[in-house]
C-alpha cells in the first residue's frame, strides 16, 4: 500500500441500521451486522477486521444506545479497542454520522483520512479493497472526496450508481465522478451496465475529515454546525461517547450523498471488484451463500424435498420443505417469514405492518441481550412470564425494585449471589428465591462460569418498563 506516510487512515464504521428487509433474523434490537450470516463471525466483525492491518488506525464505530453494548462486546472479542464508539441519539442518515465521527478524529488526529464503511455489507476480495485503499488515500490526501465504486457486474436496480469521467492526474486508477443516479429502472440499469462507464454505490468513501467537514460546511452549514456542537458537548459513559442530542437532532436528516458527494467538485472514483454485496434482503444473502446440485442454500435445521433455488434456513426448531422453488423460508423460536424470492424487498412491508399493530416481533428476539448477558423469554401467560436469564462471569444486574411484580428465581447454573432487601446470600443449583413486589433486589455472579436462572414473574403487568434502578454499573437510568 503506497497512501501518504504522514497520513493515517481512520476507518468510520457506521453500525446503525435495522436491516428490516432481513427480518425475522434481523430486528431493531438485534439487527443484521451484529449478527453471524455469512461465517461465525458477526458482519460488523468482519467489517472490523477487513480493515485491521497495520496501514490503519483504530477504528470509530458510530451506532446507537440500544446496541452499545453488543457492539462493545464483539469488538472485545476481536481483541480491537476502538478509537471511538460514538452513539447517535436517534438515527438521522449518514452525513450527520459521518460528520460526528470526522469531527471527533479531526480533534484527536489532524491530518486523518477517513474510511468510512457500512458495518453489514460483504466483501469478498480482501486484496482489491486494500489496492483501492492505497489508490483512494493518494487522492484524498490530495484533497479529493473518494468513492469506491463497485464493478458493476449485473444491472440492478436495488443500488445507485456513479458515472465515472475523466482520470484523475497523478493517482492510479481513479477518475473524476460525472454524476451519481439513484436506483434507476431495469432499462436504464441494462444500458448502465453495458457502457461500462457506470459503478455502483457502495457507501464507501474516503477523505481527511477536514476536507469532508469544510465541504460539509459550504454545502450544509447547519448540519456542520449542530454535529460540532454535538460533539463538543459530548459526554463519556463508560466505554461509548454519547454524542448531545439536542444540536444532534436539530437538522434535517440526510445521507453523505445527497449532502456532500453529489455537490461538490471535488468527487473523485476509484473502481474495484470486490466481490461485494450489501446483503440488503434474502435474496441477496441466498446469491453469495453456498449452494447445493439444485441451487438451495440451506442453513440450520432443515428438510427439504424437490426444492431448488431457495434459501432455507432453521433456528431451533426443524423447518421442512416440498415442492418448492424460488422461496425464501426463514424460521425463528417465534416467526416463521415465507416469501416469493424474487419479492425478498417487500419483506419490509410485513415489519411496517408488525410496528403499526404494536406487535414486539419487529423488534427484539425472545432471547434480549443486556451489558450483563442475556435473557430468553420461555412462555408468557395472563399474569405470568418465565424466563431463562444468563449473567456473564463477573456481571450483575442493577440494584432494582418492581411496583407491580414478583419474581421467584431457581438456579440452574453456577452460584449466584443475591441482593434481597439488607440481606446477601449465595444460592447453588437447585436452590431458589422469592423477590415480593416492591423489594429491593440484585443478582450477581462473581464465579468464573456462567450463571443461569430461571425466572417466574407474576403479577399485573409485566413489561421491562416496570423496573426502578437505584445502582447500576452500566450507567442505564
Amino acid at each position: 500500500m503506497t497512501n501518504n506516510p504522514t497520513s493515517k487512515i481512520v476507518p468510520a464504521i457506521l453500525s446503525g441500521g435495522v436491516g428490516s428487509r432481513l427480518w425475522p433474523l434481523s430486528r431493531a434490537l438485534y439487527p443484521k451486522q451484529l449478527q453471524p450470516l455469512v461465517s461465525d463471525k458477526s458482519l460488523l466483525q468482519e467489517t472490523v477486521l477487513r480493515v485491521s492491518g497495520d496501514q490503519f488506525d483504530a477504528p470509530i464505530i458510530v451506532c446507537n444506545d440500544d446496541h452499545r453494548f453488543v457492539v462493545g462486546e464483539q469488538l472485545q472479542a476481536l481483541g480491537v479497542k476502538p478509537a471511538a464508539i460514538l452513539l447517535e441519539p436517534e438515527g438521522r442518515n449518514t452525513a450527520p454520522a459521518v460528520a460526528a465521527a470526522a469531527t471527533w478524529i479531526e480533534a484527536a488526529s489532524p491530518g486523518a483520512i477517513l474510511l468510512v464503511m457500512a458495518s453489514d455489507h460483504v466483501i469478498r476480495n480482501q486484496d482489491n479493497l486494500l489496492d483501492a485503499i492505497a489508490s483512494g488515500a493518494d487522492a484524498a490526501s490530495q484533497g479529493h472526496l473518494v468513492a469506491i465504486g463497485i464493478t458493476a457486474s449485473a444491472p440492478e436496480t436495488a443500488y445507485g450508481y456513479i458515472k465515472a469521467g475523466a482520470p484523475l492526474e497523478g493517482v492510479s486508477n481513479c477518475m473524476r465522478i460525472e454524476r451519481f443516479v439513484e436506483k434507476p429502472d431495469l432499462e436504464t440499469a441494462t444500458a448502465f451496465v453495458a457502457s461500462g462507464d457506470y459503478l455502483w454505490n457502495a457507501s464507501l468513501f474516503m477523505f481527511k475529515a477536514e476536507d469532508y467537514m469544510a465541504e460539509l460546511e459550504r454545502l450544509a452549514p447547519d448540519m456542520a454546525q449542530s454535529v460540532g456542537e454535538s460533539v463538543a458537548n459530548s459526554s463519556d459513559d463508560l466505554d461509548f461517547t454519547r454524542l448531545e442530542p439536542k444540536a444532534f437532532c436539530a437538522p434535517e436528516p440526510n445521507s453523505i450523498d445527497y449532502a456532500v458527494m453529489e455537490k461538490t467538485d471535488k468527487a473523485v472514483v476509484v473502481p474495484a471488484d470486490l466481490g461485494w454485496n450489501d446483503v440488503g434482503a434474502w435474496n441477496a444473502l441466498w446469491e453469495i451463500s453456498g449452494k447445493d446440485e439444485n441451487g438451495n442454500a440451506v442453513v440450520g435445521d432443515a428438510v427439504i424435498h424437490d426444492v431448488s433455488n431457495s434459501y432455507i434456513r432453521g433456528g431451533e426448531q426443524l423447518v421442512a420443505a416440498v415442492g418448492i422453488q424460488d422461496a425464501v423460508i426463514v424460521a425463528t423460536d417465534d416467526a416463521v417469514l415465507v416469501a416469493d424470492k424474487n419479492r425478498a424487498q417487500d419483506v419490509k412491508t410485513l415489519v411496517e405492518q408488525l410496528q403499526n399493530r404494536g406487535r414486539a416481533e419487529h423488534e427484539s428476539h425472545t432471547k434480549v441481550y443486556r451489558p450483563w448477558g442475556w435473557y430468553q423469554s420461555l412462555e408468557i401467560g395472563r399474569n405470568f412470564q418465565v424466563k431463562l436469564i444468563q449473567l456473564s462471569s463477573g456481571a450483575k444486574i442493577s440494584l432494582q425494585r418492581h411496583q407491580k411484580r414478583a419474581e421467584h428465581w431457581v438456579v440452574v447454573a453456577g452460584t449466584a449471589t443475591v441482593t434481597k432487601g439488607e440481606d446477601v446470600f449465595d444460592l447453588q443449583v437447585n436452590e431458589s428465591t422469592f423477590i415480593p413486589v416492591g423489594e429491593k433486589h440484585r443478582l450477581e455472579n462473581k464465579q468464573a462460569d456462567r450463571l443461569q436462572i430461571i425466572e417466574v414473574q407474576t403479577g399485573t403487568y409485566l413489561g421491562e418498563d416496570d423496573i426502578e434502578r437505584f445502582d447500576d454499573n452500566y450507567g442505564r437510568d
